[in-house]
Order: C-alpha cells, then sequence, then structure tokens
C-alpha cells in the first residue's frame, strides 16, 4: 500500500513537472519566420526567425503600394488620373486581371486590383505610371527600403513574380513596410473588400480578395498575401480592436488554410496578452520649462501626442515615464517647436517616446534683459546663501 501511494505521488509530481514545462515554454507557431509587432509603436511582441532573409512572393506589393500612395499624398499622382496599360504590364502571368495593351485605368482602379486581388498587371502598370520606366520603379523601391532601415530587403521587381535574380526580405522588414502602409485609410478600406469590380473598357473586371480572413476574423482589414513555391504561403495581416491595431507577418507556412491560422494564433496572442496603455495624454501640459535666454524665463509645454506603450497584462507597472527638456532652444521659439521629449522606459530600454511642444511664442531676450536677469539671479543667489 505504502508503494502503491509513493508511485502515485511520484506521477502526479511527474505531470505537475511536464504542465509547469509546458506552461513556460515559448509561444511558437509552425512557420519559417514570423512577428508581431504593435502598428502605432513598432513595438515587437513576438518574433521568430524574424530576420531570415526569404523569397516574399507578392508580399513584395507592400513596398509597390506604398511608393504609390506617398506619391499621391505628395500630389505627384492622382486617384483619378488615367494609366495606359503597357505591352509589359499586358505580359505579366500569375495572378492578374486580364488587362490588354492600350486599355485605360484609373489609379484608383489599380491600387484596388493589386490590393484586394494582388494583380501583377495592374501592380507593374502602377509601377511604369509612378516612376516612368519599370527599372526606375524598382530602383525606387530599393532607395525606399534603405530609408526605412530595411536591412535585409532587396528587390528585383515590383511583383515578387519568381525570379533568378536577388529578391528577398525578412519578416520584421515587412512589418516595417506595413507600418506605414496601414497609415493610409484608402489601402485598408480596399484590403478589408471581399468581392469587388472594376469597369473597364469592354467588361467588368473580378476582383476577389486572397486574404480570407477578412471575412472572419474580428477587426481584420488587411494586408497582403503571397505565394509561390519557393516562398511558399505567407501573410502580412493587421487587425484592429478598440485603441490597438497590431501587425503580424507569417513567412514560408505550408498552405492557405496554415498561413490564416497562423496569423489568427498570432493576433489572438497579441490581443489577449497585451493591453496599450496610456501613460501620458496627448496635450498634457509640462510646467516651469526654464528658457536662459528668452524673454520670459519660464514657458509652458505640452505633450504632441498620447505617450502610450503596449504591455503585458498585468505588467503596466514596470514602465516608467522620463521628461528631457533640451539644453538650449532656436529662437523665436513658436507654437508646436519641439522643447524636449517625454519617454516610457523599461528596465532602462526607452519603449516610446514623444515630443515635448511649446505652448506659446517667445523671442529671444536682448543684451540687457540678459545682463540684468543674470544680475538679480546672483543677488538673489547670494542672499540664500546658494
Amino acid at each position: 500500500m505504502k508503494r502503491l501511494i509513493t508511485t502515485i505521488i511520484f506521477i502526479l509530481v511527474f505531470l505537475l513537472g511536464i504542465t509547469a514545462m509546458a506552461g513556460a515554454q515559448e509561444f511558437k507557431i509552425d512557420a519559417q519566420s514570423a512577428i508581431l509587432i504593435d502598428a502605432e509603436t513598432g513595438q515587437v511582441l513576438f518574433e521568430q526567425n524574424a530576420d531570415e532573409k526569404l523569397p516574399p512572393a507578392s508580399l513584395t506589393k507592400i513596398m509597390t503600394l506604398l511608393i504609390t500612395m506617398e506619391e499621391i499624398e505628395n500630389g505627384d499622382l492622382s486617384l483619378d488620373d488615367e494609366v495606359t496599360i503597357s505591352r509589359l504590364a499586358e505580359s505579366m502571368g500569375g495572378s492578374q486581371i486580364y488587362l490588354a495593351e492600350g486599355d485605360k485605368v484609373k489609379v484608383r482602379d489599380l491600387l484596388k486590383a493589386v490590393t484586394i486581388a494582388s494583380a501583377n498587371d495592374a501592380c507593374v502598370a502602377l509601377a511604369e505610371t509612378v516612376a516612368g520606366s519599370y527599372n526606375r520603379f524598382v530602383n525606387l523601391m530599393n532607395e525606399r527600403a534603405d530609408e526605412l532601415n530595411l536591412k535585409n530587403t532587396y528587390f528585383s521587381n515590383s511583383t515578387g513574380l519568381p525570379t533568378e535574380s536577388d529578391h528577398y526580405t525578412t519578416a520584421r522588414d515587412v512589418a516595417k513596410m506595413s507600418k506605414k502602409l496601414v497609415e493610409y485609410p484608402i489601402i485598408l478600406e480596399d484590403a478589408s473588400i471581399w468581392l469587388d469590380y472594376i469597369e473597364l473598357k469592354d467588361r467588368k473586371a473580378m476582383l476577389t480578395n486572397t486574404n480570407h480572413l477578412v471575412n472572419s476574423y474580428p477587426g481584420l482589414d488587411g494586408i497582403k498575401t503571397g505565394h509561390t513555391n519557393a516562398a511558399g504561403f505567407s501573410l502580412a495581416a493587421t487587425a484592429k480592436r478598440g485603441d490597438m491595431r497590431l501587425i503580424s507577418v507569417v513567412m514560408k507556412s505550408k498552405s492557405v488554410q496554415a498561413r490564416e491560422d497562423l496569423t489568427a494564433q498570432l493576433l489572438d496572442y497579441g490581443f489577449n496578452r497585451f493591453t496599450r496603455k496610456n501613460y501620458l495624454e496627448k496635450g498634457e501640459t509640462i510646467q516651469n520649462i526654464s528658457l536662459k535666454k528668452g524673454t520670459k524665463e519660464y514657458t509652458t509645454g505640452k505633450v504632441a501626442k498620447d505617450l502610450a506603450v503596449v504591455v503585458k497584462r498585468g505588467m503596466e507597472n514596470t514602465i516608467n515615464t522620463d521628461i528631457t527638456i533640451n539644453d538650449s532652444f532656436e529662437y523665436p521659439i513658436n507654437p508646436g517647436d519641439k522643447l524636449g521629449e517625454a519617454k516610457a522606459i523599461r528596465n532602462d530600454e526607452v519603449i516610446a517616446t514623444t515630443n515635448v511642444v511649446a505652448t506659446e511664442k517667445v523671442n529671444k531676450a536682448n543684451f540687457l534683459a540678459l545682463a540684468w536677469r543674470n544680475f538679480v539671479n546672483w543677488i538673489g543667489g547670494g542672499m540664500t546663501g546658494e
């Protein structure tokens, strides 16, 4: 009997140990590479082989869309501009809407075709329109990658179609591109459409979303799928719940179903385990900012935007805030000028920052005013024994 009890206790201890080990294991997903970030701050909430160089397939089009949207934002391109389809655009294989050379299609419709249906012909048409030539556009893609500090990315085309040339990126770099792209509401609007049509000269082209999760995952409204034999099945996705938007990237998974299931797991992990907390509110005032050379000795600043951090639930108190004011200023100081920074810090690591900006105009004091101020301060210091 004693031996039986001892055996039972041993088994229970063993099972408890296995359970504890399983609980302590890091969250993992069955894909070659993956990452999960907060869309506002860029904080990395999860990563798995996130810097491994992989063929991106149609995730490439994230950069194509980003450059196109930046051209529109700069006023160098309009959504209403008509694009004449070239022979090169018509010749594209893979996913397409079968544009013909000479067709005239608005930029707005080409954007929809790329975002929703991953159309390679529309993608090339946009590239030629933005840069004047296809090769020039590919150069722009690599220049923009450098500007975004995408250290492990190189493009040889705008579509992601298989190529013998170097063409690679990483989950981390895709997340960085995506973070910029989701700043454009029109992209999220299009990326969340399941089925649409665009009018061509003699027919309607049907656009069906390659991202099935727009129909099933709450709050999901983008971004881009990708697949080739070499790249496997990839998906860059974004979803918003409450005031928190997350971006996930899954690269080189085994199937369409796998990339969707893994994306849902990643996003669930983020939304369930993390929360977005404001440590300073936009517009919050910062008093008694010293201006050594201003017409006023002190001014008031304000927080330019929320100092927000995505933090694991229950760990909100591990974040500290610090406000640093610049040592000197260019005068005159105008409302909105940067006076310093507010930082959210955890374990000496800066997690997020926001600017402290001026609330009023302050001119530079003249020589006599500064001399008098210094004299008064000297007298005051002497009187108090400082």
